[in-house]
């Protein structure tokens, strides 16, 4: 498995008015933990758009929310990838508050297409051989 975090404070922009984090803001959490990981790779968003020529669509996010996060809290966003992709790649993420109480876990799939027909694509060699390696070394 390989894994990635980012730990960040709740914003009060994030925060309902009982000052518990909007369901919503979960999925931005689990983005910037993948963003991080594809960033930890030396593989950013820009570069696979602009370099390899493929976008990452979102094809499902599942969410289920355990602990209520609080404006005050420190959150770590968790990414992690248990396989090598083929077509798609399925990304397990996790909310942590600072107590290390699970806030919100789930996982996210996303496929490949190519950024200039948008037609479905294999995942590009180069992302399946850094993901490869990052299993390999865990």
């Amino acid at each position: 498995m390989t894994h990635s975090e980012v730990k960040f404070p709740v914003r009060y922009y994030e925060t309902d008015q009982m000052a518990v984090v909007h369901h919503s803001n979960y999925i931005r959490y689990f983005e910037m933990a993948r963003s991080q990981m594809m960033e930890d790779w030396g593989l950013p968003i820009q570069r696979c758009e602009k370099e390899l020529g493929v976008m990452m669509p979102i094809v499902s996010v599942e969410c289920r929310f355990k602990h209520p996060a609080r404006m005050g809290d420190m959150l770590t966003a968790v990414a992690e990838i248990e396989k090598v992709p083929m077509a798609k790649l399925v990304v397990r993420q996790a909310v942590y508050n600072q107590r290390g109480e699970l806030c919100a876990e789930g996982a996210v799939t996303l496929g490949f297409i190519d950024a200039k027909t948008f037609y479905p694509v294999r995942c590009p060699e180069i992302i399946a051989t850094i993901i490869e390696n990052h299993l390999n070394d865990k």
